[in-house]
């Protein structure tokens, strides 16, 4: 088999079983390509079953420092090096092609800093890397959906848990139970719906009113902690910093909110505080994020 029907197969698997999205298809179908044609030069042969055998970790390093010598950043090349794993899993899996190249390969280190809000992008990639690490495709759409529901509609890792099948069918907006007993409605964007419909359609478990709606392995009720393990697993395959947590994904939803205009009344009762105090950390939260933005891109700031 030619690398290039290894590749397609792989695709396939993504997007049949594991439903990624577009964005995230492109993406890996981007980082294939790439390793393929390194490969053939690399090596002077095309990669295909045969080849594949001869493979090193040597080979995945010189991949990589192809790629930041061509600016990628560390956050970058450890989604790509994440996607290889996946590609090598899935070969191993279904033809038995060895995982050994990719083993060995660590990650690039992301440097530390002050906490800061998950970006849209890296939240999509962490609920997404948190799917892929998944061998069943229904346990693979329920990490996805739960982390993507966090991130999307500002919930609490518990108040998620706490769904019941009751809430189906999803509309535009979704009831939640906070502390306290105190119901609030937030917005379900149509990406996150999505994402909880895939989950559905794969999950074997029935859904009646009173059971959960996300289910752990045995059909018992999802516990936060596995979820939580889910993240950091995809936290540390991406080399995204350890404040990179589920409860990150409800931070990041409120300042994103906020960068783009909305009112902190309005971001209180999305969120479920009962004191517009405890709100009021994200106006900190967004200005410390402005500020490294200009320390980094504003030419007035790069003087002395």
């Amino acid at each position: 088999m030619t690398g290039e029907a290894l590749l397609a197969g792989w695709l396939d698997s993504l997007r049949d079983e594991r439903r990624l999205s577009v964005h995230t298809l492109r993406a890996y179908a981007d980082t294939g390509r790439r390793f393929l044609d390194f490969v053939a030069h690399h090596r002077g042969v095309p990669l295909d079953e045969g080849s594949w055998h001869d493979l090193t970790s040597a080979d995945v390093r010189a991949f990589l420092s192809a790629r930041r010598g061509e600016g990628l950043r560390n956050v970058s090349a450890a989604r790509l090096l994440s996607a290889l794993r996946t590609w090598f899993a899935w070969a191993e899996r279904r033809h038995g092609l060895p995982a050994v190249a990719v083993a060995g390969v660590r990650a690039p280190k992301v440097p530390r800093g002050l906490p800061r809000p998950v970006s849209p992008a890296d939240a999509r990639a962490v609920a997404d890397a948190a799917g892929e690490a998944q061998d069943e495709p229904w346990l693979a759409a329920r990490d996805t959906a739960a982390l993507l529901l966090l991130y999307g509609a500002g919930l609490r890792i518990g108040e998620a848990m706490g769904l019941t099948a009751a809430v189906l069918p999803l509309g535009e907006t979704l009831a939640v139970t906070g502390k306290r007993g105190k119901v609030r409605m937030v917005v379900l964007l149509p990406v996150v719906r999505d994402a909880i419909a895939d989950y559905l359609r794969l999950c074997p478990w029935p859904m009646g009113r009173d059971l959960p709606l996300f289910r752990g392995a045995k059909g018992g009720a999802l516990q936060a902690d596995v979820l939580r393990r889910s993240m950091r697993g995809a936290r540390v395959a991406l080399g995204l910093p350890d404040s990179a947590t589920p409860h990150a994904l409800r931070h990041s939803f409120a300042t994103h909110l906020l960068a783009r205009g909305a009112d902190l009344r309005s971001i209180q009762e999305l969120l479920g505080h009962a004191s517009l105090r405890s709100t009021q950390i994200y106006t900190a939260v967004d200005a410390a994020h402005l500020l490294d933005v200009y320390r980094g891109s504003h030419p007035k700031a790069q003087r002395g």
